[in-house]
This record gives C-alpha cells, sequence and structure tokens, in this order.
C-alpha cells in the first residue's frame, strides 16, 4: 500500500478537518461557491487540475471535482502526475493508495492491460514521494463517499525520456480496446515565476502578465493542439510543470467541448506576486 507524504502540509492529515478543507475549497471565493449537487448526467473525459496545497489551488481544482461529481462516474479514473522528484521513470503502480479519507483503489487489471498495450512499465519509485496524484485522491473521495466502493483510478507519472506521442497514440487505443468509460485527469500547476522559481522573464506588471502567458498555454490547450503547446513552452520556457500529462491528455482525448473553468495565481491568495504559481481548472467534455 501507497501511504500519504503530503498529509499535514498540501493538505490536513485528520479525516474530518480534511473534508472541512474540501469544502472550503469549494466555498471559497475563488471556487465554484457551493457542493456538488448529485444529477449525474453527461460525461467528463478529461480534466487537468492544479496540486498544490489546498489552500492556495484547492478553490481551483473544486470547480473541476463539482463538474465531475455532478456527471456520469466513469469506470476507472487515470492520473497522469508529475515526477517533481526524479526518482525512477515514468511508470504506473498496482498498489492502493492510502489518504486520511481511507483506501482509494487502483484498477489492478487496467493498470496491467495499460502497462502491457503501452509498454509504460509497473514501478513504484517515482510514485513514492511523488504529490502531484495524491493530492487529487482526496478529492475524488469527497465527491464519491457514496460510492467509495467503486472508485477506481490508474496512477501514471509521466517524466522526460517518455515519447509522448507514441505513448498518446498507444493510450488512446488501449482505452478504446478495454471498453472501459475512462477519464484522463492531467495534474499540474501552470507558470511558476519569481526567483525561488529561477524564472524571471518579466520584471514589471508581474501579475498581468503572468495571466497573459498562461493564457497563451491555454489557448493550445482548448484547441487540443499538442504541438502548438509544446513549441510555445519551448520558445517561452513556460514552467508549467506538467506539461507533458498535459499534451498526453490533449492528445489522447477526441475532440472535446474544452472549458477553462476558473484561472487564478497564489499570488492572489498571498497578494504577493514576487514567487507565483498559476492555477487553471480545465475540463473536457
Amino acid at each position: 500500500m501507497r501511504n500519504p507524504v503530503v498529509a499535514g502540509q498540501f493538505y490536513p492529515a485528520n479525516a474530518q478537518a480534511l473534508e472541512e478543507e474540501i469544502k472550503r475549497c469549494f466555498e471559497h471565493p475563488k471556487g465554484p461557491g457551493d457542493l456538488p449537487v448529485k444529477k449525474r448526467s453527461g460525461k467528463v473525459l478529461g480534466a487537468i487540475v492544479p496540486h498544490a496545497g489546498y489552500m492556495y489551488s484547492g478553490p481551483a481544482a473544486a470547480w473541476v471535482y463539482k463538474e465531475i461529481a455532478e456527471a456520469e462516474m466513469p469506470d476507472v479514473f487515470i492520473i497522469l502526475g508529475v515526477n517533481h522528484t526524479g526518482r525512477g521513470k515514468s511508470s504506473t503502480m498496482i498498489e492502493h493508495w492510502s489518504t486520511p479519507l481511507g483506501l482509494a483503489r487502483v484498477d489492478v487489471d487496467f493498470a496491467r492491460f495499460l502497462s502491457e498495450k503501452t509498454g509504460i512499465p509497473i514501478d513504484n519509485a517515482s510514485h513514492m514521494l511523488e504529490h502531484s496524484i495524491e493530492v487529487q485522491l482526496p478529492f475524488l473521495q469527497f465527491i464519491y463517499s457514496s460510492d467509495s466502493e467503486a472508485l477506481r483510478f490508474v496512477p501514471i507519472t509521466i517524466s522526460k525520456e517518455l515519447n509522448i506521442r507514441k505513448f498518446s497514440l498507444d493510450l488512446k487505443e488501449a482505452i478504446m480496446d478495454s471498453g472501459k468509460s475512462v477519464c484522463i485527469i492531467a495534474s499540474s500547476d501552470f507558470t511558476h515565476y519569481g526567483p525561488a522559481y529561477g524564472f524571471l522573464p518579466f520584471t514589471l506588471e508581474k501579475e498581468k502578465k503572468l495571466y497573459e502567458m498562461d493564457a497563451e498555454a491555454i489557448k493550445f490547450i482548448k484547441d487540443q493542439n499538442m504541438k502548438g503547446l509544446l513549441d510555445y513552452i519551448a520558445t517561452t520556457g513556460a514552467t508549467i510543470c506538467g506539461y507533458l500529462g498535459i499534451s498526453v491528455l490533449i492528445s489522447t482525448l477526441p475532440k472535446s467541448k474544452v472549458q477553462c473553468l476558473q484561472y487564478y495565481t497564489s499570488g492572489d491568495i498571498e497578494k504577493n506576486y514576487k514567487n507565483a504559481v498559476g492555477y487553471a481548472a480545465i475540463t473536457f467534455k
């Protein structure tokens, strides 16, 4: 079993406090404003969700999870995470994950199937200290608290050695062959600006230019233009940590209705833009 590594840091380690924090994210001024209602209609095929501490990015994440909660529940979520730690390579894993809200179960058979079809290995190394997938799970457990036995996911970390074009094609084919209904979540924060991140392309009008920089990237995402996004990042150096997972997402999904539900930065929360990170909530239907 994979135990949580950022409970008590990115989100509360106590179950009751964690549920209250997630509710706060939904009801926050930058969140959707209220909790999901269980109407369960339509399908969310994919999403981009941030993965910072809940006090920063949680309200943005809540926008996506409200949409997911109010749509039809898929058979399985594929969560594409970042390899911030540099441990191991792109991989999936078949152990279940523990959070303060209980056990989040991996679809073991589907994980093995994806590994066989895409060539991505089953290996724990890149997952054990990585937070980008972990922070998504309490939100899923919260919105499916009454369907916890049915909730299944497959964790996949994406590192730079992966041929993302080939992997995207293989993943798309594998999903079709499986016959499963799937929602793909790309876990990503957007541009990391400031001396703390070694990224200072501008020093004036920081808030405005950070918004503009991420807006350009979001245009390519809305067009599901993987090449355009990769070229934009190569040209600007935009520090979007999960851009590889986003690239896999937008090229794997069929042409979709793409909506940016919310965007703000950590600077908006702290009222300080010396160091700031962008958070976008984007759905694909």
